[in-house]
């Protein structure tokens, strides 16, 4: 699964967060503190909330009827079981349906089954009054009926306008990551894997998808048809899928022979090209990059018009959001191709990594999603190298040590036990940083070793469930091949000098042991800060825990084993050096000018470079920035402002630093100047001190001008240079940069007077729809115009655009209506109410909103998910005043733990403003200090230019 806010696809709310104008939740107990009390008053025969281990299921085979006009569905399910002890009772997961009808078949008969519930731990016991013996054939039979969701998960209803205004209604699943135990009785845990049979009641004028192919329809009574799919391949509950539906659909083959379909509602079937092409192209990729073959017959792809997050992986029936999916040549940007592209190519990896193998438990969902993160960008490298995709990398690993780098964060596999911690894991931490450990793994072991050993690992554990160390085994040793069908690709690395083969260039002498080394990076949180201090040709390195936090004590205690690459003014060879210990020492084979650790930025850590480092480093990049990479400068960048926050660097350094910018072209340095340089004025427009603000805003507008002018309005150039080229004229845009402004206004009027239908450059369209939303005529105009837009990337800029007006009637109408659902859709509403709180005229609004409506939005988004997250911290974590911090802490002090009380993304976002607070009280007077000295200095030139030209 991809949550939403992962996407880069629509970078527009990142980019409006940076420039802007103006279901009761289960206990974390393992085990219930009581004996528990079934709802019938019995006590329940099973204490904890993980299911107990001597019944699995081999097979279900699961018939359902959704009935789209009264919104409510029933089903029978019959379950095969394995019983693996003596036992009298199966106890599985049910949640909030009405179960009827069960009773055992087995060597006996047909017996009737006692039933007890427990829905506080979603349970259902199954109480047979003889014994279940261990290895006998068994079949459960229940029966069972709910309501259609009205969330985004289990079996639940979405719905659509047509073309002639009529409302069309579907079915779709969203079953990850515990909520298949909503839909049917089931063994709801990804260990317990099984086959699936499906049938499924429809009326004529739908057609049923699922993950397999449908083998026959069968007319029935009263006119309804059964639709019948061929048996699932073994997997967990969480993968399953089914869509009752009108939608439409294309269809290629791709070389290996397996059918691609991609299906969206009627009106929008020609969005769906650029996706089947790329979907055929990938799984293609992963068939030969794997060496195993996709193993169904087929793969669908939907476009779903309601969906939380971004897209799910189910096997064989993928899922999306409609802008993750649909992609209009004429209207769509660089940026959409782009994450689109990211999108899918981190689906199909699933299909390998989650579905073909899978975690034991939720603890370790970084093996399918850390996995999923880094394909997208080796498959979309591979395949469609003009989009750059390596380009933007690195930002996932600067928004993982965002996280990373607080008390709050957590271990890659961390401990979790109930629904709301599982919901939790599907964050930055298990998505990007997964993704950036395992592309420093790659690095130290090579790519081809890594793709060998990854290969081992998917073919040993096909079908079966695994957990950390059975990669780090398969990874260990690949010239020690035990799987036959690998043997030509071992023998072609295997046969190199052991010093070409990988993790040879780092050490001697001791025998690689990868677990040893990536437990060092999966069991602890957070992340290393290497100090690097260079006294001739001896460099001496010490690490320590990089931690945004007034408590020292917090830092102690951790090591890791750190891949360390570095080069020098006197080579471009890559050096390589595995720091096992605390403090460490190398020796230059020359004295040098300046040296760069974490090459490229391969490592997941932050380097130091005390003693006068950091002014050897801005020398460089001041007189000849490109000796460096520009994924060097981007690190560089993002590593001297992270020190300020933690007292190793002077701010007014890290300033001085940052001057260079004026002469950067590259997309990844650009923006993270931006990142690191726009978060100051944001902290201050909460604190109402315009002076300031307004100056580091024109330092800002000021260190980028020259590269902002030479942007063209139009869509020429790389897909680097299209999705720079909209960020940079956004910015602009949104700071009131008159020549920006200007060019905008007069291609928005252009564009209204000729009623939308004259043809805008697409990647310059946020900029032209954000200044257009400025006045109330503009505003209406743009709202209804994406009213009536088929085109979902044209829809989610006017959104965007709409959500950072000054016109506070309107930003608090669109917090309404999108939580009404009618005009615009909910899905949307985390988007609109983040966007509204980057706001500077709308962020109280924003927080009051979150507030008044906490319990109505974690029934709909659930709580403990990516979403709820998102909209927590995306709302709060630009506050830095005291009277903000206790305002926040009482209302979140003021839940129960039901209602959310204890979760992670409250803890962390209060953390965030207590390090607001000590940034803006420590640094505050030295920035002032800083600008208006070049305030002054910029004045002073001005001056004696006018008078040597008199």
């Amino acid at each position: 699964m991809l949550p939403l806010q992962t996407m880069s696809s629509s970078t527009f709310l990142c980019l409006i967060s940076y420039f802007s104008l103006a279901s009761g939740a289960l206990l974390p107990n393992q085990t219930s503190k009581e004996a528990p009390i079934a709802t019938n008053g019995q006590p329940f025969p099973w204490t904890s909330m993980r299911l107990p281990k001597s019944v699995f299921p081999t097979h279900y085979d699961l018939s359902i009827h959704p009935n789209l006009t009264t919104l409510d569905f029933s089903g029978v399910v019959r379950i095969r079981l394995d019983v693996r002890e003596d036992t009298e009772t199966i106890v599985l997961h049910s949640k909030r349906l009405e179960v009827s009808n069960v009773y055992l078949l087995g060597p006996e008969g047909v017996r009737p089954l006692r039933v007890l519930e427990f829905p506080r731990f979603h349970q259902l016991a199954l109480v047979s009054e003889d014994v279940l013996i261990k290895g006998r054939n068994y079949e459960v039979h229940l029966e069972f009926a709910a309501n259609l969701s009205d969330s985004f998960h289990g079996f639940y209803k979405s719905s659509y306008v047509s073309g002639s205004g009529e409302v069309r209604v579907l079915a779709s699943t969203q079953f990850e990551a515990t909520f298949a135990r909503g839909a049917f009785p089931c063994f709801d845990e990804p260990a317990f894997k099984a086959n699936f049979t499906l049938q499924i009641v429809r009326e004529p004028r739908h057609i049923a998808i699922s993950n397999m192919p449908k083998v026959k329809s069968v007319e029935l009574p009263g006119g309804l048809l059964e639709d019948h799919f061929e048996t699932t391949v073994k997997m967990s509950t969480y993968l399953l899928a089914y869509i009752v539906c009108d939608f439409l659909s294309v269809s290629a083959t791709t070389r290996h022979g397996v059918k691609i379909s991609v299906y969206s509602v009627p009106e929008k079937i020609d969005q769906t090209t650029f996706a089947l092409n790329a979907a055929v192209k990938l799984l293609d990729f992963y068939d030969d990059y794997f060496d195993i073959p996709y193993p169904l017959p087929k793969q669908d792809l939907a476009a779903i018009p309601d969906f939380q997050s971004g897209a799910m992986e189910n096997w064989g029936l993928t899922t999306y959001r409609e802008t993750a999916l649909l992609f209009d040549p004429q209207k769509s940007s660089a940026s959409d191709k782009l994450g689109i592209t990211k999108v899918i190519a981190h689906e199909l990896a699933h299909q390998w990594f989650g579905n073909l193998v899978t975690m034991e438990w939720w603890n370790d969902l970084w093996l399918n999603e850390g996995f999923a993160k880094f394909m997208e960008y080796i498959s979309v490298s591979a395949t469609y190298p003009e989009l750059r995709v390596e380009d933007l990398f690195l930002g996932k690993c600067f928004e993982a040590m965002d996280v990373d780098s607080l008390s709050s964060s957590h271990p890659v596999s961390t401990p979790v036990e109930n629904p709301t911690q599982i919901q939790e894991m599907f964050d930055d931490v298990s998505y990007d940083k997964g993704a950036c450990i395992l592309h420093m793994l790659q690095d130290f072991l090579s790519p081809e070793a890594f793709e060998i050993g990854i290969i081992r690992y998917l073919k040993d554990y096909s079908y079966q469930n695994t957990v950390n160390s059975h990669l780090w085994e398969s990874l260990t040793d690949v010239c020690n091949n035990d799987v036959p069908d690998l043997a030509q690709r071992h023998k072609d690395f295997c046969s190199k000098s052991s010093q070409e083969s990988g993790a040879a260039k780092w050490f001697s002498g001791d025998e690689l042991d990868v677990r040893s080394i990536m437990d060092t990076w999966t069991l602890q949180e957070g992340f290393p800060l290497v100090t690097v201090e260079v006294r001739g040709r001896q460099v001496k390195l010490s690490q320590e825990r990089y931690l945004k936090t007034s408590d020292p004590s917090l830092t102690h205690g951790f090591l890791w084993q750190i891949p360390l690459t570095y080069k020098t003014s006197a080579s471009n060879t890559v050096h390589r050096f595995l720091l096992k210990t605390k403090t460490d020492v190398l020796f230059l084979p020359e004295e040098v000018s300046w040296v760069k650790f974490n090459v490229d930025m391969s490592g997941y850590y932050m380097v130091h470079y005390a003693d006068g480092g950091w002014d050897s480093i801005t020398e460089l990049l001041r007189h000849n920035h490109t000796a460096l990479s520009s994924n060097d400068r981007a690190s560089l960048v993002q590593n001297v402002f992270q020190l300020v926050s933690v007292g190793k660097v002077r701010l007014d350094q890290a300033l001085e630093l940052s001057l260079y910018l004026s002469k950067e072209t590259e997309v990844m340095a650009v923006t993270q100047g931006f990142g690191e340089l726009v978060p100051f004025y944001k902290l201050m427009e909460k604190r109402d001190m315009p002076v300031l603000e307004n100056q580091m805003k024109d330092f800002i507008v000021d260190l980028f001008r020259s590269l902002i002018d030479r942007q063209q309005w139009s869509d020429s150039g790389s897909v680097p240079q299209r999705v720079l080229r909209g960020y940079l004229l956004l910015f602009a845009c949104v700071r009131n940069y008159p020549p920006c402004v200007e060019k905008a206004t007069r291609l928005f009027n252009q564009w209204k007077d000729s009623d939308g239908n004259m043809s805008l450059p697409v990647d310059v369209t946020m900029a032209v729809f954000v200044v257009g939303a400025r006045t109330p005529e503009g505003w209406d105009f743009l709202f209804e115009k994406y009213r009536s837009s088929i085109q979902m990337s044209v829809k989610s800029r006017m959104k965007m655009a709409m959500a950072v007006s000054p016109l506070q009637d309107k930003l608090r109408w669109m917090l309404e209506q999108s939580l009404d659902g009618s005009m615009m859709k909910t899905q949307d509403l985390p988007d609109v109410l983040v966007s509204i709180s980057r706001n500077p005229v709308g962020y109280k609004m924003a927080w009051d909103f979150l507030r008044r409506h906490w319990h109505t939005l974690i029934k709909k988004f659930d709580l403990g998910s990516s979403t709820v997250s998102f909209m927590v911290i995306g709302v709060t974590n630009q506050y830095s005043t005291t009277d903000k911090l206790h305002e926040v802490r009482s209302f979140f002090s003021s839940l129960s733990e039901e209602s959310g009380s204890d979760m992670r993304c409250i803890r962390q976002t209060l953390e965030t403003i207590e390090d607001n607070i000590r940034w803006m009280d420590s640094h505050l007077p030295l920035l002032q200090r800083w600008l208006q000295a070049r305030h002054t200095a910029a004045h002073e030139a001005q001056e004696k230019s006018i008078h040597e030209d008199l």
